[in-house]
């Protein structure tokens, strides 16, 4: 029997408590990066207190993530909260200014790992290479993408897969289609 009661796809609190582990921090430290007391945050991880945006904002910049990752919980029934995530309610990543679109496909933050989905706009490019302690596979579904993985070049195509494993990297889309890849990230960043 499915039920027809909807529920947010995982709590807030329960994202912002995996976000904070993945990172290694301490409810203390990010107490002090962030000037709010741990009792308040402990409040908020257990969805007991209901932070502001402006205190959402600061949070995130302490995590480290774009605050938008923490907004957008679409709605889902009660069957399959935590399960399923169906695609027009995915969770938006990050911002289009660069000229890529992520989507989270993980129902929520609390695993290992995170699925997300990536649309690379054609002439976008990523300016200055990052490192990020992850280890990272992606699946090309279409398109071609130049990549600088540890100061090598290379371009892969519509079902390459390649690994970003704690190294620096950068990515450009010089084409003239939009490219469309798949990650699994570990542990979960955004």
């Amino acid at each position: 029997m499915i039920q027809s009661d909807l529920t947010s796809s995982i709590s807030l609190g329960a994202d912002l408590r995996a976000l904070r582990k993945s990172r290694g921090m301490t409810l203390t430290e990010l107490a002090e990066v962030t000037d709010r007391s741990v009792g308040w945050l402990s409040q908020v991880e257990r969805d007991l207190s209901e932070p502001s945006v402006s205190d959402l904002k600061l949070i995130a910049s302490a995590l480290d993530v774009h605050v938008s990752i923490l907004f957008g919980q679409a709605q889902s029934p009660a069957t399959e909260t935590g399960i399923i995530v169906r695609a027009h309610a995915r969770r938006p990543i990050g911002s289009k200014a660069t000229g890529l679109v992520e989507e989270l496909l993980s129902p929520d933050l609390t695993d290992d790992f995170e699925m997300v989905h990536s649309t690379f706009d054609p002439g976008a490019v990523m300016q200055d290479s990052v490192t990020r302690p992850t280890q990272e596979l992606a699946y090309l579904v279409s398109g071609r993408l130049d990549l600088e993985i540890d100061g090598q070049a290379f371009t892969v195509q519509t079902g390459d897969s390649f690994r970003i494993k704690g190294v620096s990297y950068r990515w450009s889309n010089p084409y003239d289609t939009p490219a469309v890849a798949i990650w699994v990230i570990a542990p979960p960043v955004y």
